[in-house]
């Protein structure tokens, strides 16, 4: 096993400790927005509320003073004049309105039309603030309705913006670091691979050539044990075959899935305990088809068949059951269900990945390259169907029609 394949485990062992830095500190950050912002809020609010207080006496002082002196023409332009920001409408005791300020209205508006659309404003501000009371003697009465400033309101949004835009970035570096470890993983299977076919190629080029030495020898012809060797020899050539496509685009055929499934329990039967039972059925017609490439669909079988054997303790019943898999039968499904001892639900998300064993001898590499190999080079989804301690499990193996 190449040294750099342990070198990178170290870092997936960290993910969750990685992802949750990256959540926190983007509470930390929305916290302190949220907090700040409603400091912020706060003190604009109070400042608009003393604002329309003057803005009201300012009023209230320019309608009772007749003259028109200095003074009435200071309040005027610096005090009523200079309110541009909060929307304000003005009204006598009955309602009807005598002066509006800073609000967007459309224009071409009638003036029917436009006495509506304040009327309508009036409603909303009476719901955001009670309307400020100018007496002007007598018992006549106007009142000053009023609303945040565009500015107050797009700040007390700011925070729920400020928050999408944290959570967004929260997204994408979530994204962006399950891309590069999925990318890294996928170095260091390929790297894994290839060096594992290259390192199978000499020995197995010097056993083809033993093999030709004693067929070609009068002293070991037509002895059984050249042809074993033989058998053993054509195995390893698959084997290496199938190292060698893990990293490449493998081509993808038409192919009896049932056929297959049966050709490689045919392969394990002779090579686990007898007291292990094997089973391939069919709900669907025979000859049915599924874009596979044999040997990588071959070899997955094997490896989630020899965990059940290991699970089984060698001794139980593997049953192969092929159906369809849903999406209007375009899929194809293939159920591998042991009587082992079953997996507790705390693990069905862990049993896929790199390391994970239950033995005290392996890599824990057979079920994560099973993966890989369907859900990356045939486009399907390998998948715990079902699991129960004690009683067994089902894998289900989805392939494309």
């Amino acid at each position: 096993m190449p040294l750099f394949f342990f070198a990178v485990l170290p870092i997936y062992d960290q993910k969750s400790r990685i992802k949750l830095l990256i959540v926190v500190l983007a509470l930390v950050i929305g916290a302190v927005t949220v907090v700040y912002t409603n400091l912020l809020v706060s003190r604009l609010s109070e400042r608009e509320q003393q604002q329309i207080d003057l803005y009201a006496k300012a009023l209230r002082f320019t309608i009772n003073t007749e003259s028109d002196d200095t003074n009435v023409q200071f309040v005027s332009t610096e005090i009523i004049q200079a309110n541009k920001t909060v929307p304000v409408i003005l009204t006598d005791a009955e309602g009807n309105i005598a002066d509006a300020r800073n609000l967007d209205l459309p224009k071409g508006l009638t003036e029917q039309q436009r006495t509506e659309l304040l009327q309508r404003e009036i409603e909303q501000m009476k719901e955001l603030h009670p309307p400020i009371v100018i007496e002007l003697g007598a018992g006549a009465r106007n009142y000053v309705y009023y609303k945040d400033s565009l500015i107050l309101s797009q700040l007390r949004t700011y925070p729920l913006v400020q928050l999408a835009v944290i959570a967004s970035l929260g997204i994408i570096a979530y994204f962006a670091f399950s891309y590069s470890r999925r990318a890294e993983q996928n170095r260091v299977w390929v790297g894994l691979a290839k060096e594992t076919a290259h390192q199978l190629g000499t020995p197995l080029s010097s056993l083809m050539a033993w093999q030709e030495y004693l067929r070609d020898s009068e002293r070991f012809r037509d002895e059984p044990i050249v042809e074993e060797l033989g058998k053993d020899i054509r195995r390893l050539e698959i084997i290496t075959e199938r190292f060698s496509n893990i990293g490449s685009i493998p081509i993808l055929k038409d192919e009896d899935v049932y056929e297959v499934a049966e050709r490689a329990i045919d392969y394990l039967k002779v090579r686990v305990s007898r007291k292990v039972v094997f089973k391939v059925e069919s709900l669907l017609p025979r000859g049915t088809t599924a874009k596979l490439n044999v040997p990588l669909l071959e070899w997955v079988i094997e490896n989630i068949c020899k965990n059940a054997v290991d699970a089984m303790d060698g001794r139980g019943s593997i049953t192969l059951i092929i159906r369809h898999g849903g999406r209007q039968n375009k899929q194809i499904a293939l159920d591998i269900t042991d009587t082992g001892k079953g997996i507790p639900k705390s693990k069905l998300e862990t049993v896929f990945q790199p390391g994970y064993t239950t033995k005290k001898r392996g890599w824990g590499l057979g079920l994560a390259l099973a993966k890989r190999i369907i859900d990356n080079y045939h486009s399907g989804r390998l998948y715990v169907r079902w699991s129960e301690v004690g009683k067994g499990t089902t894998f289900r193996v989805l392939l494309n029609a």
